[in-house]
């Protein structure tokens, strides 16, 4: 039998064993109310059923020499039947069952996201020669095929069709997303309406799915700071609660003569309040709850950690591209100069990049072909790195042609007067100016700028309202920095930074805010991130990168859940105090009450369970956390 087996065997038998000893105590107050004979035997039936799983676990400890919340709650129910209480002694055991109970139920409850994730995951992949086959025994390289309604079983890229796919499970991004010949697709997505032929990329053990799925069971198996301070505390708590008790039995009766029932009773009170239990669970619930959340949204936390310091995180800096900005360049503007017309600047390089597979070149042949402008014929093409590149063109009268930065086109053409104050302008408006020049002189000037995206200066907004300072870091030109700095509202931006250097600045921050966060695209950003006290990537574009190396990735690329994050952060942690807090305090009034004789041992375990109960309820409203920093984003 394997212990997973076993696992769900005794989950199943202490369910049915709670279950009994509920209608067994419930039962026993029924007769005793009614004043009908067989209360007494109920009551035993209930303490039975709920106190033998609690005495295994007790005993089990012991003889690991651990002292643990069971072994405290035995010895009260022990002792209470000793003074012949049967009521008393079904009562801490019955309440202290239903409070773990409910404990089971949050874990269940946080672990319902990897369950649903799970679920989504295809068994059967259906093969292009038709066989249907196990996901764990297809090879990477081999091609199956998706068809309308399907769940999409691996990890793979389109060869042929088209089609529409639900990528929720991986991006939590409810609209569909276009897929062609070349694009990516991910197992456990659903394929909407078209037909697809796709090359496995990664076998079933290797896919982003399952990726997420183990990330997701590993943080919240992982512990924050808070947790093991609780658990520390709690193991020097115990022993000390045991022997106060002991002394409250004792010390009175002996030295003072005082009845020995009535302090017995009070150090059983004692030590059914001394369990920590709504203590102990207070932050995994909460921090369970939180990151299940989280992963319905697309987010991905790696761990209670660092779902902790983002709780205290004071400053967030960004990159630029790709983060607060799409990432994909386009022509935003053309400047014509001696002559020419929009046809002759975008004909020649449009020509020239067709031989370039720089993005700067992509946005100019786009562009060309938005407006239907047909790139002229070049030959004997010449690449200078990081400048730009010449060729001669085969349509126009004077055959040499450059383009490139002003660096580059200055050192082969005649920048007259009217070339560098344009460059200066469309550099202070954050675009890259790239200079076209034909023979000897410059006929124009494209302005390629990288879209801000339309969600970025609500981000900013937002994460002002939490308290959080934004601030920018970007390999831009100072001015490029500025300016897309000004637009989103950041008061704090650097520019022209190298990745190195970008690090050096995050320790620098660290000196002035505390606790730091970083937002980069995961590759070139890869050193700030590491530096920073959590990095958080942008995970659509290169997600396997991202998700191994990040401390959170966002698996749509979507900024406006870094808010979000950083809400969820705070509130749980807001929680975590309001449970800790919350059980202390009314842990001591009843202990003050009950040592002072003014209630019993039944009415001590029922404030006590019902606290733990409310601990566990209040940590799962973490899995609907951040609603209003989402709404902020959203209007």
């Amino acid at each position: 039998m394997s212990a997973e087996h076993k696992d769900s065997k005794q989950e199943r038998l202490n369910k049915v064993l709670t279950a009994v000893a509920a209608v067994s105590f419930i039962g026993g107050l029924a007769f005793s109310l009614l004043k009908l004979p067989g209360a007494e035997a109920l009551y035993l039936v209930s303490l039975a059923a709920g106190g033998i799983p609690v005495a295994v676990s007790a005993v089990r400890k012991v003889l690991k020499r651990k002292i643990s919340i069971s072994l405290l709650v035995t010895i009260a129910a022990l002792g209470a039947l000793y003074l012949g209480q049967f009521a008393e002694a079904a009562a801490v055991m019955f309440f202290f069952a239903l409070a773990e109970a409910f404990e089971e139920f949050g874990e269940a409850r946080s672990q319902k996201a990897v369950a649903a994730l799970l679920e989504k995951s295809p068994k059967i992949a259906r093969m292009q020669d038709g066989r249907e086959v196990p996901v764990e025994e297809v090879k990477e390289g081999e091609i199956f095929k998706v068809r309308p309604g399907d769940m999409v079983p691996l990890d793979g890229v389109v060869i042929d069709g088209e089609s529409s796919i639900d990528e929720a499970t991986i991006t939590g991004e409810s609209v569909p997303k276009e897929k062609y010949k070349g694009e990516m697709v991910y197992a456990g997505t659903m394929n909407q309406s078209g037909y697809l032929e796709v090359k496995v990329t990664k076998i079933a053990a290797d896919s982003t799915l399952q990726k997420i799925v183990t990330l997701i069971e590993e943080a919240q198996r992982s512990r924050p700071e808070v947790q093991e301070f609780l658990d520390k505390f709690a193991g020097y708590y115990i022993p000390a609660a045991i022997g106060l008790a002991i002394l409250v039995a004792i010390i009175p009766p002996v030295f003072f003569g005082e009845p020995f029932s009535d302090w017995f009773t009070r150090a059983l009170i004692l030590l059914v309040l001394a369990c920590p239990d709504a203590l102990v669970v207070s932050a995994p619930v909460a921090v369970a709850a939180a990151i299940g959340g989280a992963s319905k949204r697309g987010v991905l936390i790696k761990g209670g950690r660092f779902l902790e310091v983002l709780s205290k995180a004071r400053a967030i800096a960004f990159d630029k591209t790709k983060t607060l900005t799409v990432g994909t360049p386009v022509v935003a503007e053309v400047i014509l100069l001696h002559g020419a017309t929009e046809e002759d600047v975008i004909g020649d390089a449009a020509g020239i990049e067709k031989f370039s597979s720089h993005p700067l070149a992509k946005a100019i042949e786009d562009y060309a072909k938005q407006k239907g402008i047909m790139p002229h014929k070049m030959d004997k093409f010449k690449n200078v790195a990081g400048r730009g590149g010449n060729a001669n063109c085969l349509v126009c009268d004077s055959k040499e042609h450059a383009i490139g930065n002003l660096q580059h086109i200055g050192a082969s053409a005649d920048t007259c007067d009217h070339v560098l104050p344009e460059v200066e302008r469309l550099e202070g408006m954050g675009m890259t100016a790239v200079l076209v020049s034909e023979d000897k002189k410059v006929i124009g000037i494209i302005g390629i700028t990288d879209e801000l995206r339309s969600d970025s200066k609500r981000v900013i907004d937002a994460l002002k309202k939490l308290k959080v300072t934004p601030v920018m870091l970007t390999g831009d030109n100072q001015r490029a920095a500025n300016y897309i700095a000004e637009k989103v509202g950041i008061s704090e931006a650097y520019g022209a930074l190298l990745p190195e250097q970008k690090s050096e600045l995050i320790i620098k921050l660290q000196s002035r805010y505390g606790r730091v966060a970083m937002v980069g695209d995961g590759v070139n950003d890869a050193p700030s991130l590491a530096r920073a006290d959590v990095g958080i990537a942008m995970g659509g574009g290169g997600s396997d990168l991202a998700i191994e190396t990040a401390d959170v990735t966002l698996m749509n690329d979507a900024i406006g859940t870094i808010p979000y994050l950083l809400g969820v952060g705070q509130q749980t942690f807001r929680v975590v105090r309001q449970n800790v807090y919350g059980s202390l305090i009314v842990k001591g009034i009843i202990l003050v009450l009950g040592i002072a004789g003014v209630i019993g041992l039944s009415v001590a375990v029922a404030v006590d369970a019902i606290m733990a109960i409310l601990v566990v309820l209040n940590g799962l409203r973490l899995f609907n956390a951040g609603g209003s920093e989402v709404a902020i984003i959203k209007k």
